[in-house]
């Protein structure tokens, strides 16, 4: 379900209360200002990317300016993890778009969300591009589920070790085998819709083919992304 302004309703009227008692907001505007209104609402339609500079942190979120207007960005748009302390964001540049607007109040609503996760999308192509079926791979079990363990590789990208793919004996459970942090050697001995399958097996028992694995479904549910946003992990969030 998308996200529109009435979702951020309380941190708004947190942030603007103490401006609004300063400034009459729903005063008529000036054919200036009502252009200036009208850009920004072309910029959402147009998901212009602008640098702005966090002037301010509030509850629950940042506030900058575009084109002299401001702009509250809420906390959950900031990164695309979550930030414990906001005062980390304070006087940084970083880019931004107009996520929802109200002309008739006066409110913009900025995120810079949406930029994070294209360029993370961006970087997951491009390591898939560098990689093939049959390449081994080193990474770090970071998720274990009943059918099997995701491994974080060292280029950033995820993948699933199913259960039947990590021993050659047979497994009643993944952790028979393995733990979170465990260190793995695998192969890819899939790559499909951006989803890679791995197999530490065939390692030991000289699999070099697909046909040799055997076949499964990764879950629709999971996805399997780059690990860009743990760039911003050292990023902690406050609310």
């Amino acid at each position: 379900m998308s996200e529109t302004m009435k979702d951020y309703e309380k941190e708004l009227e947190v942030s603007y209360q103490e401006m609004e008692e300063k400034q009459d907001l729903f005063a008529s505007m000036s054919e200036e200002e009502q252009a200036v209104w009208e850009e920004l609402k072309q910029m959402k339609d147009d998901k212009t990317e602008v640098e702005v500079k966090i002037k301010e942190i509030v509850k629950g979120g940042a506030v900058a300016y575009v084109n002299e207007v401001r702009g509250f960005i809420p906390a959950s748009k900031l990164s695309l993890t979550y930030v414990e302390d906001l005062n980390e964001f304070q006087g940084q540049h970083i880019k931004v778009r107009v996520f929802e607007i109200d002309v008739q109040n006066k409110r913009l609503i900025l995120s810079a969300k949406e930029i994070l996760r294209e360029a993370e999308e961006a970087k997951k192509q491009e390591e898939l591009a560098k990689i093939q079926v049959g390449t081994v791979v080193k990474g770090v079990v970071d998720s274990i589920k009943p059918y099997g363990a995701f491994v974080k590789l060292e280029n950033g990208l995820s993948g699933l070790v199913h259960i039947s793919q990590i021993s050659n004996r047979r497994l009643k459970t993944v952790q028979e085998v393995l733990g979170m942090g465990d260190e793995v050697t695998a192969k890819i001995t899939k790559i499909q819709d951006g989803k890679l399958s791995l197999s530490i097996k065939a390692l030991s028992d000289g699999s070099d083919s697909e046909e040799q694995v055997t076949d499964y479904e990764i879950p629709k549910s999971q996805e399997l992304t780059t690990s860009l946003g743990s760039l911003f992990a050292n990023i902690k969030l406050d609310e």
